[in-house]
């Protein structure tokens, strides 16, 4: 009987640390919800850190690729010195550019300073944004990329940072993206959908936020869930023939949303 009563007292020792162990195991933390699906708002967050990450290797990456496209360009397109290009060593440029010269007025084409910059900082904001960060935070990861990234990075191995390109992008890019990402939030809820065509609709969406629709393509994009998750209405018809109280056809129309 002593013994019996010995296993019992063990078994419930060994039940009660199970369950205090377990009670002390932290839950595994919830995958962040996606915003497009939250109420519209200015400061409110969700972040997904991982897809930011991963959107941020993306830019890299695009950096590089235009940096090979620039370099292609006529000198008179770019305003680069292409005999210094040749002459001086890749890191003996960034440090001439950024150290010892520093930023300076640019004298670069009009649609390059005023058009396709501006429209490359609403991009890195989209790419925040779109990851669940509110407007303050995508415009600081904006202007991380623009300056530090493109300015003072990338771009400076060819030429001094520009300071209008310093204010411009990040500035006039964050108020077009945070337009961008209202019109996006209209077309996601409405099917990817724009004036009833689907076309339109995602070409629409890709030129608002190229990089997130992209690395969607291989990662998986929650707004098309989310969007396929509304299913349009439909009109069906069935032949009612009732078996009780005589033979009685009739139509029956359902409207399912």
């Amino acid at each position: 009987m002593y013994t019996k009563t010995k296993h019992i007292i063990t078994v419930i020792l060994l039940i009660a640390i199970m369950s205090d162990s377990m009670a002390q195991t932290p839950a595994a933390a919830p995958a962040p919800r996606n915003i497009y699906e939250l109420p519209y708002s200015v400061t409110d967050r969700e972040p997904d850190w991982h897809r930011l990450w991963i959107n941020t290797a993306v830019l890299s990456g695009a950096f590089v690729s235009t940096l090979l496209v620039l370099e292609c360009l006529p000198e008179d397109a770019t305003s680069w010195n292409r005999a210094e290009l040749q002459d001086v060593p890749l890191f003996e440029r960034w440090y001439k550019h950024v150290i010892k010269k520093g930023p300076e007025w640019d004298h670069d084409k009009f649609y390059f300073n005023y058009l396709l910059h501006p429209y490359a900082g609403a991009v890195y904001y989209m790419g925040a944004r779109s990851c669940g960060f509110n407007a303050w935070q995508s415009l600081l990861y904006c202007s991380c990329i623009s300056t530090i990234g493109w300015e003072f990075g990338i771009e400076a191995f060819m030429e001094r940072p520009s300071i209008q390109d310093i204010f411009i992008t990040p500035l006039v890019g964050s108020l077009i993206g945070e337009g961008f990402y209202k019109l996006k939030r209209k077309i996601v809820d409405n099917g990817y959908r724009l004036c009833g065509s689907s076309v339109l609709g995602n070409i629409v969406v890709f030129l608002v936020d190229p990089v997130n629709e992209v690395v969607g393509l291989f990662a998986g994009n929650p707004c098309r869930k989310k969007s396929s998750g509304k299913s349009a209405a439909t009109l069906s018809s069935s032949l009612v023939v009732p078996v009780a109280g005589g033979f009685a056809p009739g139509l029956s129309l359902n409207l399912t949303f």
